[in-house]
């Protein structure tokens, strides 16, 4: 047997240690001038940046829901797509993420772009998109991905890592001598429509900027401010 306060003093450490962690950030600043006039447009800014300084898939981002008793759950995907009216990924339908969208649309999300000192936060609506925008991007994917989507009902239970193989390897009979795979009935994507985007940049002695645009109630404008850090 194992010494009992093993883990008692590995949780000890560790918080110790989580305590302990901090870092000063001191890569930039964001000033009122630097926005753009709307937050589709700054964002585009920052992705690029995050892009050009060769960040790990910098369109990953966390999409964050919630269930019918309030029970918020959060979980990365990849962006897909952006535009005017807003952020589009694409997804399992029937997974736990899309039961929740259907039945509350409000949902956030995530852009951690560590390395420069940066996040932004998007909150907003999501509505499911035309089945011929699904379709499109679909056909885009490598064969192995649209294979994927048919073999994995995501987020069901599962008996093994055998059953998925099998699942796999069986839809892989199916669609043999073809590279025709549409996507399944329940694959396809969403639209997230920003009410609220916060850009934050980290400063030094937690000074960060924060620099929030809301979008005027009954108009396609926005409007601006800075929240405390």
């Amino acid at each position: 047997m194992g010494d009992p306060g093993a883990d008692r003093d590995l949780s000890s450490d560790l918080s110790s240690d989580l305590a302990a962690a901090r870092q000063e950030y001191a890569a930039g600043g964001l000033a009122e001038d630097d926005l753009a006039a709307d937050p589709v447009t700054m964002f585009g800014r920052w992705y690029d940046d995050a892009r050009a300084a060769g960040l790990h898939e910098p369109n990953a981002m966390v999409v964050a829901t919630v269930g019918a008793e309030g029970q918020p759950t959060a979980r990365t995907v990849l962006l897909k797509g952006v535009g005017p009216d807003g952020f589009r990924f694409f997804t399992n339908q029937a997974s736990r993420k899309g039961r929740e969208l259907a039945a509350q649309p409000r949902c956030s999300l995530l852009f951690p772009w560590h390395p420069l000192e940066r996040q932004v936060r998007v909150d907003g609506v999501a509505e499911p998109l035309p089945r011929a925008d699904v379709e499109a991007y679909f056909a885009q994917r490598p064969r192995g991905s649209r294979l994927g989507a048919w073999a994995s009902h995501q987020s069901r239970e599962v008996a093994g890592r055998d059953a998925l193989a099998a699942s796999y390897d069986e839809v892989e009979s199916r669609f043999a001598g073809t590279d025709d795979v549409p996507p399944p009935e329940e694959w396809g994507g969403y639209l997230v429509r920003p009410q609220v985007v916060e850009f934050w940049q980290g400063r030094p002695s937690r000074m960060h900027d924060r620099l929030v645009y809301r979008r005027t109630p009954g108009a396609d404008g926005w409007t601006t401010a800075r929240l405390a850090p």
